[in-house]
């Protein structure tokens, strides 16, 4: 059985906000390339949700309900509720992950 795989407004946010700034400084062909990857990746979700890792900085909380899949040099940061995939973060893994998924995930 499939898994649905959803976005939060943050998740999409980050993903135009990637593809703006490659169209912007690189060029709209390989924006597109790298949107096409990144979907790609958020539908292997709907497969196989499990197969991701834990985020190292997660994990050193504590906490275990989050996954992390790679596009470098982007993470998609994720968890599984049931049927259902949320995405939360889409977001250059070379970026301050320690302040963002504070920010992002636990409202600090």
């Amino acid at each position: 059985m499939r898994y649905e795989v959803l976005l939060t407004a943050g998740a999409r946010d980050d993903l135009q906000e990637i593809v703006d700034f490659i169209a912007t400084h690189d060029s709209p062909a390989s924006a597109g390339r790298v949107l096409d990857r990144l979907e790609e990746s958020l539908a292997g979700l709907a497969g196989l949700p499990d197969r991701g890792s834990h985020p190292k900085e997660l994990l050193e909380l504590g906490m275990r309900e989050y996954r992390q899949v790679f596009f470098k040099p982007y993470r998609l940061i994720y968890r599984v509720v049931e049927r259902k995939v949320y995405v939360h973060l889409i977001v250059d893994g070379r970026r301050d992950m320690q302040g963002l998924l504070s920010r992002r995930l636990l409202g600090s």
